[in-house]
């Protein structure tokens, strides 16, 4: 009787371990499901920033190589290869990539299949952000043109401005409030229409003058940012970023990280 009652209880001990035992693996593949998670969500983009210059050479593209890379170790959200090298656009490569940044000009020395994989990656999904002069590049590739929303046709005015925000809920501008005031040169673009394009900054007329030789647009309608959809990606760009006060500027550091998102695929 004595045997039968100790074999018992043995056997509830047994039980109550090996059911303690696999609570505790539950909890450990638990835990390891949710640091994968917490992983992948703290995992940061990688934005590929060429400034390759096949025309006119910009003297900020040094600083703005620098303080793109700050902008994203500051925000934790992307990390930035910068490079002047085209072959690096490659099919291949690019996989690499969640976005390519252009502040770039003239022909970009891309083979075809370079070009091929260059649409391809942004018509897949992917972001791509251009700054200033990436509308005074590939003049001779009307797919880039379309892709980008228009092309340079000079800048009228180097000087302090007055900027609308005309879309202050987009993440590039929803900071700048309804207007703003900043010095830079100033784009005028050609191929350019509100119908392809969602605007979110433009140029304040009054505060420039219209009368100058330079200035084409019988319109008046100077766009400074806009974005698209582009296949299933996303595509941004913006016309300012001349001048490296303007890269210093917080104002326009935080236009580009919220470009970079809204093409990386938050909202």
């Amino acid at each position: 009787m004595i045997r039968k009652t100790l074999l018992a209880i043995l056997g509830m001990v047994l039980t109550l371990f090996v059911a303690e035992a696999e609570h505790g693996h539950a909890d450990q593949k638990s835990s390891a499901g949710f640091a994968r998670a917490a992983s992948i969500k703290r995992a940061k983009r990688a934005v590929l920033y060429l400034t390759h210059s096949a025309g006119f050479k910009h003297d900020v593209l040094p600083l703005s190589e620098q303080i793109l890379k700050q902008i994203g170790e500051r925000s934790g959200a992307f990390e930035v290869t910068a490079t002047q090298d085209c072959s690096l656009l490659t099919r291949e490569t690019l996989k690499r990539y969640d976005a390519i940044v252009f502040y770039t000009t003239g022909e970009l020395p891309l083979t075809d299949e370079q070009k091929a994989a260059f649409i391809d990656f942004i018509k897949s999904g992917k972001g791509f952000v251009g700054i200033h002069s990436a509308t005074d590049t590939f003049y001779k590739w009307p797919e880039y043109g379309e892709m980008i929303g228009g092309y340079f046709d000079q800048h009228p005015w180097h000087q302090e401005v007055t900027v609308k925000v005309e879309d202050q809920h987009h993440p590039s501008a929803r900071h700048l409030g309804s207007s703003f005031k900043i010095k830079d040169e100033i784009y005028q673009i050609k191929n350019y229409s509100r119908d392809r394009v969602r605007v979110l900054l433009s140029l304040d007329t009054s505060s420039v003058d219209l009368t100058l030789p330079a200035v084409h647009r019988a319109d008046k309608d100077f766009a400074l940012a806009w974005c698209r959809n582009y296949g299933r990606g996303r595509v941004f760009y913006t016309a300012l970023g001349h001048r490296a006060e303007v890269w210093q500027d917080e104002r326009y550091q935080q236009h580009l990280l919220g470009a970079l998102r809204w093409a990386m695929g938050e909202k």
